[in-house]
């Protein structure tokens, strides 16, 4: 009876660590997602308008996204971190929301930050 108690055990503390993982690689899943429609955005409003939005929020405004997708780590919309176009003098109208990254803190599953996605 000892032995198939402490095996009971041990599968449902294996269960409970993948569970776990699982529950990790999902809210990366939608992270990357997330992040690919709103680039994917970007561009688009950039070769509509040959000028990058001025925010986040022009995107919805001008109907390129329904909302400001929600960040699956961090439980808000507004913890987005955009990053600004350089200045380029050629084209001063360059200028705007060129790229946007996770305001989340820690580390992936594979060790990399999740700013850097």
């Amino acid at each position: 009876m000892l032995i198939v108690i402490s095996l009971v055990v041990i599968m449902a503390g294996i269960a409970v660590i993948s569970y776990g993982t699982a529950v990790t690689r999902s809210r990366e899943a939608v992270l990357k997602e997330d992040l690919f429609r709103m680039r994917d955005a970007i561009d688009q409003y950039f070769a509509d308008k040959n000028s990058y939005p001025d925010s986040l929020d022009s995107l919805v405004s001008d109907g390129y996204l329904r909302t400001i997708p929600e960040d699956p780590f961090t439980s808000s919309n507004t913890t987005w971190e955009p990053v600004m176009a350089d200045y380029d003098p050629s084209n001063p109208l360059s200028q705007g929301v060129f790229d946007v990254h996770s305001g989340a803190q820690g580390l992936s599953i594979d060790g990399t930050s999740f700013a850097d996605w």
